[in-house]
């Protein structure tokens, strides 16, 4: 394999990985909107809060693909205002994650 190969691998993964990021939550988001007018105009069993649960999952899944994204293009180009970026970054998105999650887990305790 050519190692000057391997950065434009690693642009390609990263691309790959923030787009199902953004796939993913795009697809929760149409998906919560779908459930939310089915749920208005044919009065469906589906609460707000399992729309929201669901919408959550995807949110929190969405993220990890983007952190994944960043730290891949950061490996790339590893100068210390990138790393601290991506360490802002990385932190920013866990902690949304990690309180994303624990609406998520909030939301099952209630039902």
């Amino acid at each position: 394999m050519d190692v000057l190969a391997l950065p434009d691998i690693i642009t390609f993964f990263s691309l790959l990985f923030g787009i199902a990021g953004a796939i993913l939550i795009i697809y929760g988001g149409l998906r919560a909107m779908v459930f939310i007018v089915l749920r208005e105009f044919r009065k469906t069993e589906t609460t707000y809060t399992q729309i929201r649960r669901a919408f959550t999952s995807y949110l929190v899944f969405g993220l990890e693909f983007f952190i994944a994204a960043d730290v891949l293009k950061t490996f790339i180009t590893p100068s210390e205002q990138e790393i601290i970026l991506l360490g802002a970054v990385v932190i920013i998105r866990t902690i949304l994650g990690y309180f994303l999650s624990r609406e998520s887990k909030e939301f099952e305790l209630a039902l």
